[in-house]
């Protein structure tokens, strides 16, 4: 069932580990990679709760959202091929934006298929096994290009515009993959036919644009009070996460390899060690999303989550102080416990207090908690000047310094208050409880 995740989430980690150097190859300064990124927030916001909402209120003859699953493979598919052959910025940036839309479209629905398909007290078993399959599926697209020089590729050999035939090679195998999965698993495990009720109350709401953005609107307005509450973690957990991601790679190649140029085979070493450091966390995500099983029956989703964010910040935080690479997959373990249950245990908590007629909305909701701090972190931390406006604070200069490894240190911070601030939302947390002793 989760197989078509994997392909969805190795595309995914292709982003985390290739689109700042891509970017930088292409000539972009490192303070403007967290705007060049806004493709993936931006889309999630307008894409994720546009798409839940429609897909709750799909009848097809291939079900409620096997046709998303479908169209965003497609989408992804092309992304994924074409962004190594990118020679220009611009040209990078709207491959992304195509890529990006392809994975949202692709993900809500298969955010609500889990819970479509299970029983209320198998959902957390259901979520976390699909964050095994993410740590699993990312793992293998950060470590791929490592394995390709082990192989025998040559890590220095780039194409006119310096972006390494590695990184062209395993975006096609992503595109492959990411396309492959999503179709095995559509025709593997089709989706449970409607109930006479659920079809009933389909046909009884109304059609069209407008009755989708009214049905996001009164869902926001509606919303359980456990949910509104992980919006605070959200803010901190997913500021974190994306400063790590977009900049780990250029603090490892100042603390292990001496240079900021990324243009020397010294930084194309420093990306091969970032997926390889991301590969192992990964695989400590895998791992331990299966052994949180037990855990979240008896202690609960949101105790167990706020340990592993704890875990994840002190990593982060330690990581900018180390300086040899064997030593970089200590404060690994702790991110890897921390990503293993960000995508599962916050979803366990969700899907417990919210309406099972509105999964797909919610979830798509509950995405604009992920995507709205990315873009608060982008328009923070970086400025872009397009000529006639400047849009953003420039705070990765003005206040990091310039320097990779402070914000590091600052994700690190803000992974700890998204710890303390899910030890609030203590309605779900409960109600994910009552229905796992009940069971």
């Amino acid at each position: 069932m989760n197989l078509g995740f994997l392909g969805l989430q190795f595309s995914f980690g292709l982003q985390q580990g290739n689109m700042g150097p891509i970017y930088s190859y292409l000539g972009a300064d490192e303070a403007q990679l967290p705007m060049l990124q806004l493709a993936g927030p931006i889309t999630g916001l307008l894409v994720q709760p546009i798409i839940g909402a429609m897909s709750d209120r799909t009848l097809s003859r291939w079900g409620r959202r096997t046709p998303y699953f479908l169209i965003g493979a497609v989408l992804c598919c092309l992304g994924l091929f074409f962004m190594p052959l990118s020679s220009s910025i611009l040209m990078a940036m709207s491959l992304l934006w195509i890529l990006d839309a392809g994975n949202n479209i692709t993900m809500e629905p298969y955010r609500a298929y889990v819970s479509d398909r299970l029983n209320p007290d198998q959902r957390q078993a259901g979520f976390l096994s699909q964050s095994a399959f993410t740590g699993l599926a990312q793992m293998l697209a950060f470590l791929t290009p490592s394995l390709l020089v082990g192989f025998g590729m040559n890590r220095d050999w780039v194409d006119d515009h310096g972006i390494p035939y590695t990184v062209r090679v395993v975006f096609m195998i992503g595109a492959v993959l990411s396309l492959a999965t999503i179709l095995w698993s559509v025709l593997r495990v089709p989706e449970l036919p409607l109930t006479v009720q659920e079809r009933d109350h389909i046909v009884a709401q109304p059609k069209g644009a407008w009755a989708t953005l009214r049905e996001i609107g009164d869902a926001i307005v509606d919303m359980p009070v456990a949910m509104r509450k992980l919006g605070l973690m959200s803010l901190f957990q997913w500021v974190g996460m994306s400063g790590y991601w977009t900049y780990a790679v250029y603090s490892m190649s100042r603390t292990v390899y001496g240079t900021s140029d990324v243009q020397t085979g010294a930084f194309r070493e420093a990306v091969l060690t970032n997926g390889e450091v991301a590969a192992f966390y990964n695989a400590i995500a895998f791992v331990t999303a299966f052994a949180m099983v037990p855990l979240v029956r008896r202690i609960g989703p949101g105790p167990l989550h706020a340990l592993c964010l704890f875990a994840g910040g002190a990593g982060m935080f330690l990581l900018p102080g180390i300086t040899d690479k064997a030593l970089l997959f200590l404060p690994a373990v702790g991110i890897g416990l921390a990503w293993g249950s960000i995508m599962g245990n916050p979803y366990a908590i969700l899907s417990n207090a919210i309406p099972p007629q509105r999964t797909g909305v919610y979830m798509g909701i509950f995405n604009m908690m992920i995507v709205i701090p990315m873009l608060i972190f982008a328009v923070v931390m970086s400025r872009l000047d397009l000529g006639f406006v400047s849009i953003g604070f420039d705070a990765y200069k003005l206040v990091l310094g310039n320097d990779p490894r402070n914000m590091l240190m600052f994700c690190g911070v803000c992974l700890m208050l998204a710890g303390l601030s899910v030890l609030w939302v203590r309605e779900g947390r409960v109600s994910a409880m009552a229905q796992a002793v009940a069971a």
